[in-house]
Parts: structure tokens; C-alpha cells; sequence
């Protein structure tokens, strides 16, 4: 019932902000940007205050609440098309509701499913999220173009309202413990993080690599257009074959249960999506790029369920909520990072030396990953350094 929910929720998203866009790219550059900062930043500058409202409150009432935020506010935005600085402003308010949905969402997900399923739950709910998202991307113009700009936020605001509706019917619910007390702070969530030496490896490495490689998104049209020499069609394709990827990805990390397990194949996501960027750099073909997308995607996916399930196996549970903003607020905030500066990078050079740039720099990330993720292994492993791995 939850993936169910997550791949209407997602659908709306993916469907409202490539309705938003369309309809900015004409009025000014400068608002595309604004929307797509207005739209994560309040995952990164929330993350405190998000996971402390997880580690307090009933999570699917307060999921449900979050989500009845977003569907409002993107539906007020039907209306108010015709003023940009509204359209922004309103745009913020659904993201500060999607900073709370998101690490309730991760933290209610062992309940739903029991601990010692979380892991095929988080890959049922990256399946979800990957299938709304790929039904958004090709179906956000259509209803665009037969109902129009304002037709299809609303209907976007609808999806949160479904999903709400949907949970309803989940009788499971996380009502976190009086024991969050001892740590009251909101910043406890980073803390927690930093001080866990195998959490704290494999996050900053998939940082990293997610900065490194989220290049690509700024520099697909062009590569795709002075590159491949091919039109929209061929864009829709290549990004229908990395979501075709995620999907793959996503069932395959269900294989993943231990700790180790999770930790290195997050680490080594960064080097098979790294490669799979470098091989259309390399080789700039359509072929090429098709399979190098198709692998990028499976490393996508198999990273969505590693996330997850890496925070749950090194969390004791009254600390997820705290635990999933922070690292959803590190993943995040390198995702900003990457997009301001793939802007910066392609006024001099061209994409295909930006893809380069990108597959190089996710590469190197996730070696470098690998290696401390596997020595932090190695000390926890050894008698001196034992400590409790089992969260």
C-alpha cells in the first residue's frame, strides 16, 4: 500500500515539476533555477527540525499530514501561474512538506514490513517511486498539453491527496519512544552519522559520487542534441532506459541484508555509474549511450534501496527519523552543489567533456569510498575496535 502511495506521490511530483519548468524556460532562466532550488532546499536546511518531528510524533499521521501540505500547496499554484514569485514561494512550502514525508516515509518502512524485511520493503518502495516517476516524465506533457498548465498541478496536488487517502488503510505505525529524550538535540541526526565510522564512509562517499555525476542531468539535452545529433525523442529514450535501470536495480539490492553487503555495493554503485557516464564520453554513440544509461540506472536503483537500508542496519530505531534527514540533507545538498556547478562547467566545456568530468569524478568517489568503507569494516572486524554493529 505504501509503494502504491510513493508511486502516485512520485508520479505527481515528476509530473509537476516538468509542467513547471515548461512553463518557466520561456519567462526567464533564472526562474528555472529558482524553482529547482526552491524545490530541495528545504530538504537540506530542514533536516534538523524534519527529524526531530519523526522522532516524536506517530509517523503515518504525521506522513499523511505532510502530504495533505504538499497536495495543498501545489494545487494553490493552478491559480497563481501568472505570478512567478507566488508559483516559487509555493513551491518551497511543498518541498518543507516533502523534507518531513521523506524521513518518515524511510523510518515507517521497517514497521510495515518487520526489521528483518526493511530491505525488500525499501526496494519495493524505490520500485514505486521509479515507476510514478517514469509514468510522470512521459505522461506530465501529454496531460500538460490536453488540459493545460493549471490542469495538471492540480491534478498533481490530487496524487498527494491519494496518497494520504492510501495510508489510511496501514494499520502499522512507528510512534517513536519516550527515549529520544536523552538526546533532544536536532542536530543529533549529524552527529549520529559522524561518529559511526561505516555510516559516515559510505554516505560521504555516495555524496560524493551523487555530486560528482549529477552533471549529467544539465548537460543531457546538449550531449544529446550536439553529440548524438538527436532530437526529443531520443532524450525521452535515453532517459526511459535509466529508469528501465532503476527499476532492475531496485529489485536486485534486495539480495543485500548485511552490513558489509550494504556498505560496499553503495560503494561500488559510485564506480559502475561512473563508468557507465564515461562510456558515452568515451564512445559517443547511441548504442553506447543506451547501455552506459541502462547500468547507470541499475547502480541507481541498487543505490535508492542501499541508502535506506544502511541508515536502518547502523540506527537504533529511535534515532531514524534524525538519522534519514541528516543523510537525506548531506545527499541532497550535494545534489545542489553538482547542478549549480554543471551550469558553470558547460559555459566552458563542452557536454561531452562535462560527462567526462562527471564519470571521472563518480569513479575516483567511489574507489576512494570503497577503501575507507572497507577499513572501517576491518576495525570494527578486529577485537580492539569492536563496537555495536548490529543497530
Amino acid at each position: 500500500m505504501t509503494a502504491a502511495g510513493a508511486a502516485v506521490s512520485e508520479f505527481g511530483n515528476s509530473l509537476s515539476l516538468l509542467v513547471l519548468l515548461f512553463w518557466a524556460t520561456p519567462i526567464s532562466p533564472l526562474l528555472v533555477a529558482a524553482i529547482l532550488v526552491a524545490e530541495l532546499l528545504p530538504l537540506v536546511l530542514g533536516a534538523p527540525l524534519a527529524g526531530v518531528l519523526v522522532d516524536k510524533l506517530p509517523n503515518r499521521r504525521l506522513l499523511m499530514v505532510a502530504l495533505l501540505f504538499q497536495g495543498i500547496a501545489i494545487a494553490a499554484v493552478a491559480p497563481l501561474m501568472g505570478q512567478p514569485a507566488f508559483v516559487v514561494a509555493l513551491v518551497l512550502v511543498s518541498g518543507c512538506g516533502r523534507a518531513v514525508a521523506q524521513p518518515a516515509t524511510s523510518a515507517l518502512v521497517p514497521h510495515i514490513a518487520g526489521e528483518e524485511e526493511a530491505t525488500r520493503g525499501y526496494s519495493w518502495l524505490a520500485t514505486g517511486r521509479s515507476v510514478g516517476n517514469i509514468a510522470g516524465v512521459t505522461g506530465g506533457a501529454v496531460l500538460a498539453g490536453i488540459f493545460g498548465h493549471s490542469a495538471a498541478m492540480l491534478i498533481d496536488g490530487c496524487t498527494f491527496l491519494g496518497y494520504a487517502a492510501l495510508l489510511a488503510f496501514v494499520r502499522s505505525e512507528r510512534r517513536p519512544s519516550g527515549e529520544h529524550a536523552h538526546r533532544p538535540s536536532a542536530l543529533a541526526g549529524i552527529r549520529h552519522v559522524r561518529r559511526d565510522a561505516v555510516l559516515f564512509a559510505a554516505i560521504l562517499g555516495l555524496a560524493c559520487f551523487v555530486g560528482a555525476v549529477v552533471v549529467i542531468n544539465v548537460a543531457d539535452p546538449a550531449f544529446v542534441r550536439f553529440v548524438l545529433h538527436g532530437d526529443e525523442f531520443l532524450l525521452g529514450a535515453m532517459q526511459a532506459c535509466w529508469m528501465i535501470g532503476v527499476v532492475v536495480g531496485n529489485r536486485l539490492a534486495v539480495r543485500l541484508r548485511t552490513v558489509p553487503q550494504v556498505a560496499r555495493a553503495l560503494a561500488i554503485t559510485g564506480i559502475t555509474t561512473g563508468v557507465a557516464v564515461l562510456m558515452p564520453a568515451t564512445f559517443p554513440f547511441v548504442v553506447t549511450a543506451a547501455i552506459g544509461w541502462l547500468i547507470g540506472g541499475v547502480s541507481n536503483g541498487i543505490d535508492n534501496v542501499t541508502l535506506n537500508a544502511i541508515v536502518r542496519l547502523r540506527t537504533p530505531e529511535e534515532m531514524r527519523g534524525r538519522a534519514f534527514a541528516a543523510v537525506g540533507s548531506m545527499v541532497t545538498g550535494a545534489n545542489l552543489l553538482g547542478t549549480a556547478a554543471a551550469g558553470g562547467l558547460l559555459l566552458v566545456l563542452g557536454p561531452r567533456a562535462v560527462f567526462a568530468l562527471g564519470g571521472t569524478g563518480a569513479v575516483l568517489s567511489g574507489v576512494v569510498c570503497l577503501v575507507f568503507v572497507h577499513r572501517a569494516l576491518k576495525r570494527e572486524e578486529s577485537p580492539a575496535g569492536a563496537g555495536p554493529s548490529s543497530h
